[in-house]
């Protein structure tokens, strides 16, 4: 058996056959131009359109991450600017198709040196560079074929269009050679409670057919699986079923709840929640409400689709982030052109400096939501440095008429002065994936920097456990909303620094349900000490992993 590794996204296990993905479509460079260049401009500018309105359809049947995404790739394939620069490289004389991949190209290039967000999108921009090419040379269109079978996907990458495209109830897991865990790919399989193991080197030698084992929670795939490695996946796959069985509210073995919620980005994703055992909504990125607008949505727009979401969760907690845009998010109405480092310039609450009325207007559809449900929302704005930038977004959202108003601590500024913060709002939410970008000065998109974005790196530690002891100080909520928030070795370090909510996808509720339900408070306050004792992030990781309970340990093989 040959065992390839990668960077494993979620606790499940499967064994399956490997469906490949297709592979871009080639160029011809040497292809000679067309005779009729207006004749080949037309058709580019259709074969962008035609890939546009696919993006939007697919956009409409999704929810969530991936509904959000596949808008901001739409956007990108009615660009005008794209198809300006193909159409100058048609009437150079490059043949069609080579002007799409040379312009396509350039913006790749821009892309990757900007950084950050932009460096995100390059996987969009090749696929929509990809289908347009697929429809102009009439090649297969990249991404999974049919499945006939259920199987698992192996691919070089997955765009969000691909996964998007994906044939849910016969998809396994998803394997990829490139990404990352913060990837757009492996975020979107975790919402999908998928299986997927990202960065794994030799992706590539696997063929369509071949049986492979893969778990995800060891970020492994074996080829070939003997009978050994089959029963243990079919262990772990029962006890993972029987978990998700279990409907309790979280808390530890003695007792101390803490509320385990769920992470969602549409109106949608509420009403599917409906019968679901979580106890509410954590993280409401209301950003889909505006992807791929030239015109920001009006208040009615806005308040009927908070008013369906609070209906469909039935009175639980329900925590509405305020516009998260710039830097990963764009939006033509709002955000500054030009900026050189867009991850650290004006995006979250930040917009508010260039339009307070954008707030305003949102806070106030917020609020006639709740009036009009009975239901009672958090309200967080994102991108909170200061103590006056949370004093004055605790005036605006109290003025519009909302009653729990709290901020995202995602930058270290935030963590240190979380106390600060505390005397301003009701209660804070620690998103772990920026503080950990911001706090490591690393590019979360770098696969090759993965190691520095580890959620158990001792510093991200100190400064998630000086925001909780803030809260725990003043005796308001603190909530985590990253991904670590998943991970049930980290729930525990988290639950023991004080933190009083973890919010998710919901496939990774039962597995952190379990782990606290196995362990006592005072043994989360032990492993948070052990962890922040630890010199190096392997290190706090691995004396926490031997301290947890021997059957947790083995049925989410952590």
């Amino acid at each position: 058996m040959t065992t390839l590794r990668g960077a494993g996204v979620g606790r499940g296990a499967v064994v399956g056959p490997v469906a490949r993905a297709h592979p871009a479509p080639t160029v011809d460079a040497s292809a000679p131009a067309e005779e009729d260049r207006a004749a080949a401009t037309a058709s580019v500018v259709a074969a962008f359109a035609s890939v546009a309105d696919t993006l939007e359809a697919r956009a409409e049947r999704s929810s969530g991450t991936v509904a959000n995404v596949l808008t901001a790739t739409a956007a990108m394939a009615r660009d005008t600017e794209l198809t300006d620069q193909v159409a100058v490289r048609i009437d150079a004389g490059q043949s069609a198709p080579f002007a799409v991949d040379r312009a396509v190209a350039e913006f790749v290039d821009l892309f990757t040196q900007a950084g950050g967000y932009l460096a995100e999108r390059v996987t969009d921009l090749l696929s929509v560079r990809d289908r347009v090419l697929a429809l102009l040379t009439g090649q297969p269109e990249p991404g999974v074929p049919a499945l006939t079978e259920p199987a698992v996907v192996v691919a070089d990458d997955l765009s969000p269009a691909d996964t998007a495209a994906l044939e849910l109830d016969k998809v396994l897991a998803i394997v990829i050679e490139r990404g990352g865990p913060t990837g757009h790919t492996a975020i979107i399989a975790g919402q999908l409670g998928i299986p997927c193991v990202v960065r794994v080197v030799g992706a590539s030698t696997l063929t369509d057919g071949t049986v492979v084992a893969v778990d995800a929670a060891a970020g492994t795939i074996v080829v070939d699986p003997d009978d050994d490695v089959r029963a243990r996946v079919e262990v772990r796959r029962r006890g993972l079923a029987t978990l998700a069985e279990t409907t309790d509210a979280g808390s530890t073995s003695d007792g101390h709840g803490v509320a385990l919620l769920a992470n969602i980005g549409t109106a949608e994703d509420a009403e599917r929640l409906t019968g679901a055992a979580v106890e509410g909504v954590g993280l409401f990125r209301t950003e889909v409400l505006y992807l791929g607008r030239t015109t920001a949505p009006t208040e009615d727009e806005q308040a009927e689709q908070y008013a369906r979401a609070l209906t469909g969760l039935e009175g639980r907690k329900v925590v509405i982030r305020t516009l998260d845009a710039g830097a990963d998010k764009p939006l033509a109405f709002v955000t500054r052109d030009g900026e050189e480092n867009p991850a650290l310039g004006v995006r979250g609450f930040r917009l508010v400096r260039a339009d307070e009325g954008l707030l305003r207007t949102q806070l106030r559809a917020i609020a006639r939501a709740a009036e009009a449900t009975g239901g009672e929302p958090w309200v967080m704005a994102p991108m909170v440095a200061t103590v006056e930038e949370a004093a004055q977004f605790a005036a605006l959202a109290r003025d519009a008429g909302v009653r729990t108003v709290g901020v995202m601590v995602e930058v270290p500024s935030a963590a240190l002065r979380a106390a600060d913060l505390l005397a301003e709002v009701d209660f804070i939410s620690i998103g772990t994936n920026d503080l950990a970008q911001y706090t490591m000065a690393t590019d979360r998109l770098l696969g090759e920097l993965v190691d520095l974005l580890d959620p158990w790196q001792p510093a991200v530690l100190d400064l998630v456990a000086t925001a909780a002891a803030a809260g725990t100080a003043a005796g308001k909520p603190v909530g985590v909303c990253g991904e670590s928030a998943a991970d049930p070795l980290m729930a525990l370090v988290l639950t023991g620094m004080g933190v009083t909510s973890l919010s998710m996808s919901p496939a990774a509720v039962p597995g952190v349900r379990f782990a606290l339900s196995r362990h006592s408070l005072d043994a989360c306050r032990g492993l948070a000490k052990v962890a922040r004792a630890a010199r190096t992030a392997a290190d706090a990781r691995a004396a926490c992993l031997a301290e947890v309970d021997a059957e947790v340990r083995e049925i989410l093989a952590l």
